[in-house]
């Protein structure tokens, strides 16, 4: 109930506060939160010396570790913030790039599947993408607080944004791609356990494979998108060029196939801004038990 009760503060704030002040209110309260959670700290820290293109002393780690804290609380401000969004934010705030390979995607008559990462603000993507152009569906975890699940479904759907829980029938998910539309899924984190083992940073890491798996079956393209934040908070909204399942291909060499091309994309990507990956677990412990969260990742 209490993280309930945090959110319900922490949107009327960020609704009635400017923008620049809302960043900084969330900035202190994250340095706070990064002081008193040895845990969070600690699992991201590590993963920063995995991801980072160059080695990090224990201090720049430090450094860089909470610049993700403040990054993700900025998200934070955004997601309560989504009532706000309209044409005027998004033609200030948002630099789009890459969206003809949408429409190359959806040229197949079989949908598209916009996968991202938890980076950035993938969330804002897809708001802002539904909002311009196409309504579209996204898939999510649910949360074990009825309440709190209540609080971020009613954030999510948005400008016809269709919430799609990761216990409802997949049918949904196959209904909109069916349709020609749009189906947003994350692919750095497995939660269910089934996903494939690839090379993520030259290291064992679990990834999931249901966007492979429903490219294939349904002959959608993947097209990896992702909302990257800029150092003046602006964002550069990008689209990369479609993959396309081989759907000549026996099915789990083609979902392997899938799977190991969208997870060097997303490397790429998490390689560049690893100040704005939001993985507060290790990703390279593939004994970790997952649960359904009560928070936003």
């Amino acid at each position: 109930m209490m993280a309930y009760i945090l959110y319900k503060i922490g949107k009327f704030v960020a609704l009635i506060l400017p923008l620049r002040v809302s960043y900084g209110v969330a900035c202190v309260l994250a340095d706070l939160y990064y002081y008193v959670s040895p845990k969070d700290r600690a699992a991201v820290a590590a993963n920063l010396k995995i991801i980072s293109a160059v080695p990090l002393s224990d201090n720049e780690a430090k450094e860089v570790c909470r610049k993700v804290f403040r990054n993700f609380a900025k998200y934070l401000v955004e997601f309560f913030r989504f009532s706000l969004v309209n044409k005027e934010f998004i033609k200030k705030f948002v630099k789009i790039e890459g969206l003809y390979n949408v429409d190359m995607a959806l040229a197949n008559k079989k949908g598209a599947i916009m996968l991202s990462a938890h980076i950035g603000n993938w969330e804002l993507g897809g708001l802002v993408l539904s909002s311009i152009r196409h309504p579209m569906g996204a898939v999510v975890l649910t949360h074990q607080n009825e309440k709190i699940n209540d609080f971020f479904t009613t954030q999510r759907s948005f400008h016809n944004m269709k919430v799609i829980e990761i216990g409802m029938p997949l049918r949904e998910g196959f209904k909109i791609l069916k349709a020609n539309g749009l189906l947003a899924l994350l692919g750095d984190r497995d939660f269910s356990k089934n996903g494939l083992y690839v090379d993520f940073f030259e290291k064992r890491a679990l990834i999931p494979k249901g966007p492979a798996v429903l490219s294939y079956r349904t002959g959608a393209a993947i097209v990896p998108t992702f909302m990257i934040r800029e150092k003046d908070e602006t964002f550069k909204f990008v689209f990369e060029s479609p993959i396309f399942p081989d759907t000549g291909k026996e099915e789990n060499s083609a979902v392997s196939a899938l799977t190991h091309a969208y997870s060097a994309i997303i490397e790429s990507y998490v390689k560049r801004y690893p100040e704005q990956w939001y993985v507060f677990r290790n990703v390279w412990d593939n004994n970790e038990k997952f649960a359904s969260p009560d928070t936003i990742i």
